[in-house]
């Protein structure tokens, strides 16, 4: 392998994590709010939730365009075998985010007579936020791969351990969009926000444990990765750093805080990410195909770097822009509707 063939996979792999990260991170807190609509039973509670979201919601899906773009025009094999191995949840996660978009586009040009597309947004949330912990838990517990293709059956992706993590991603979507309420929002909203917003953290710590504990039980190459010397010395930060930006969330939940809640939370959620990464490097399919064995001819990776080097940088120049022109809180009956 010359140097060329060693390195463009591992920048791809970054770019990949970067669109994936961001993605958790952005599109999570506007589906979050999405799963919590219902608890706010208020019409006009329910209008500054919306609003809330409305400016970012759409280009923070970018974010997962790019991801899918990135494994499939990098890393074709990868592609090849997980998307075969997903093909249910994948489908149902695409459906849920057309039903949501529809719903929060459609929903104020319906009113007075918009309560389907409530639902639609709730359900299209909820439903996108599990098929991702499906998805997640499906690639986890190892795919089946023979010939460097897939082996296994429509379902092997339906596991306890997948719908747990499914239930985990819906808990901690919710958690980010009620502390992205903390920071965006005033009045009944906040403060209804704010008592949901302790629950979701113990829910999604506890959902944290459980994997952390489950996957070293169940694969052995993973415990070997955590629980070997020197590697305990130097991973066990991360649930060190976990436990304290837990603390400070919650700090922020019971002092009253806005925005170091939500900061909080997405320095959980980008720890969790980094110790499943950790946990698989340099596998895109655990354990059979690594970022080098998945990679496209080093010609096709350039085009696509040379591409994504224009672009990456428009998209967090759009995204840190629209976060500027929009900063501060939405009041009651405030909005960009």
């Amino acid at each position: 392998m010359n140097e060329l063939s060693y390195t463009l996979p591992v920048i791809l792999a970054l770019v990949l994590g970067v669109g994936v990260a961001m993605y958790i991170v952005l599109d999570g807190f506007d589906l979050g709010i999405g799963i919590l609509f219902p608890f706010f039973r208020e019409e006009i509670e329910r209008d500054q939730v919306m609003n809330s979201v409305a400016p970012f919601w759409d280009g923070n899906e970018t974010w997962l365009v790019l991801g899918g773009v990135t494994l499939w025009a990098g890393f074709p094999k990868a592609f090849a075998v997980i998307l075969p191995a997903m093909y249910l949840p994948v489908l149902v996660l695409l459906l849920a985010l057309i039903f949501r978009g529809v719903a929060f586009e459609f929903r104020w040009v319906a009113k007075p007579d918009h309560r389907k597309w409530d639902a639609a947004f709730a359900g299209g949330s909820t439903l996108a936020a599990f098929s991702q912990g499906l998805i997640l838990g499906g690639v986890l517990q190892e795919i089946k791969v023979v010939d460097g293709q897939f082996a296994g059956g429509t379902f092997d992706w339906l596991t306890p351990f997948s719908v747990m993590c499914g239930l985990g991603m819906v808990a901690g979507y919710a958690l980010l969009g009620a502390t992205w309420l903390l920071f965006k929002t005033e009045g009944e909203v906040e403060r209804h926000a704010r008592r949901m917003a302790a629950p979701l953290l113990l829910g999604l710590l506890s959902f944290i444990v459980v994997v952390s504990i489950w996957t070293p039980l169940q694969i052995s190459r993973i415990a070997e990765r955590w629980f070997s010397f020197p590697n305990t010395f130097f991973l066990a930060q991360v649930p060190v750093a976990t436990a304290l930006f837990s603390w400070l969330c919650w700090y922020g939940i019971r002092k009253g805080r806005t925005l170091l809640p939500f900061g909080s939370a997405i320095a959980i959620f980008l720890l969790a990410f980094g110790g499943l990464v950790v946990s698989n490097v340099p596998y895109l399919v655990p354990p059979t195909m690594t970022v080098w064995d998945a990679a496209a001819h080093p010609s096709s990776q350039m085009f696509y770097l040379i591409g994504a080097s224009i672009l990456l940088p428009v998209i967090l120049a759009y995204t840190v822009l629209v976060f500027w022109l929009f900063r501060g809180t939405v009041k009651v009956d405030e909005g960009y509707h």
